[in-house]
C-alpha cells in the first residue's frame, strides 16, 4: 500500500501539472513580472515581442462599463486589465506610457498643491510640462468555459489517488480568452489597428483550494489563478499581432481627404 502522503503528493504534482499547461497564440512563456522604462532588452522565450525603439506614446483606456469587465470582475474575481497591460507594453518597448488614471490625479494634485502655494518653490511644478498620449490602446476580452471530460485518462494513470481525483477530474474545464487591443490616433480620433489574441489552459477545479489551503488569502489575481494567467497570455497574444500590425502600418487616403465626405455619396 502506497503511504497516504505519496498519494496527497501524487496529486498536488498532478494538479499543479495539468495547470501549468497553456496554448498562446504569441508565444509559450508567461512574460516577466518586472519593467523598467528604457530598456529594450528581451528576456529569451518570454513570448512577447519587442521593439528597438518607441513608436509613441500610449495612454490604455479601458472601458468599466462594458459587459465583459463585468464577467471579469464577478466571474472570476479579477480586476482591472490596465496594470497588466502597462506591464506588458512597457516591457516590449514598443510604446512610452502616459498614465491617464491615479497616476494622473496625483500629479493634477500636485499642481493644485503648487498652486495654493504650499510646495516649494524649487519644486519645479509649473504649466506645460506633461506629455501628451499620442495614442489610445483599448482592450476588450471574450471568454468561453467548456466541458473537457470525466478525466478518465487521468485517472488510468495515478489509480492510487482513487476517490479523490474522480472528483477533481469531474470538474476539468477548457477554459478560453479572445482579447481584441484596438489603437486610435489621439489627434485624429482614427483607428489605426486591432489585433486579436487567444490562450486557453486545463484548469482543475480543485487548484483554487489548494493553493488557498497553503496561502489562505494569497489566491486570485492575473499571477496566480489558471484564469487570470490565460487572460494574461491573450492579452500578450494580441499585443504581439498588433505591434507586428502597426510595424507595417501605411497612413490610409481618402480622395478628397479624411472626413471630407467620403466616397460613398447619398442623392
Amino acid at each position: 500500500m502506497i503511504p497516504k502522503l505519496t498519494v496527497t503528493a501524487a496529486a498536488s504534482m498532478l494538479l499543479l501539472s495539468a495547470c501549468a499547461q497553456m496554448q498562446l497564440g504569441g508565444g509559450n512563456k508567461m512574460p516577466d513580472s518586472t519593467a523598467v522604462a528604457g530598456t529594450p532588452t528581451q528576456t529569451e522565450g518570454d513570448g512577447l515581442k519587442h521593439c528597438a525603439a518607441p513608436l509613441g506614446t500610449v495612454a490604455i483606456i479601458e472601458d468599466q462599463t462594458a459587459p465583459w469587465f463585468s464577467f471579469l470582475t464577478a466571474q472570476y474575481q479579477l480586476g482591472s486589465t490596465v496594470p497588466v497591460l502597462k506591464l506588458l507594453v512597457q516591457q516590449s518597448n514598443c510604446f512610452v506610457i502616459v498614465d491617464r488614471g491615479r497616476g494622473l490625479d496625483a500629479a493634477m494634485g500636485e499642481r493644485q498643491l503648487n498652486a495654493m502655494g504650499e510646495l516649494r518653490k524649487k519644486s519645479k511644478m509649473h504649466k506645460g510640462q506633461m506629455v501628451s498620449a499620442d495614442y489610445s490602446m483599448s482592450p476588450s476580452i471574450t471568454f468561453s468555459s467548456q466541458n473537457a471530460g470525466s478525466g478518465t485518462a487521468i485517472l488510468n494513470y495515478v489509480p492510487v489517488v482513487g476517490g479523490a481525483l474522480a472528483s477533481v477530474a469531474g470538474t476539468m474545464n477548457t477554459k478560453e480568452a479572445s482579447t481584441v487591443l484596438t489603437l486610435t490616433d489621439n489627434r485624429s480620433s482614427v483607428q489605426l489597428a486591432a489585433a486579436t489574441g487567444t490562450a486557453r489552459n486545463i484548469d482543475l477545479g480543485l487548484i483554487g483550494s489548494v493553493m488557498s489551503s497553503k496561502n489562505s488569502g494569497a489566491v486570485g489575481g492575473y499571477s496566480n489563478t489558471p484564469q487570470g494567467k490565460v487572460v494574461v497570455a491573450a492579452l500578450t497574444d494580441s499585443l504581439n499581432n498588433l505591434v507586428v500590425s502597426v510595424q507595417q502600418y501605411r497612413a490610409q487616403n481618402v480622395k478628397g481627404g479624411l472626413g471630407a465626405g467620403g466616397q460613398l455619396h447619398v442623392n
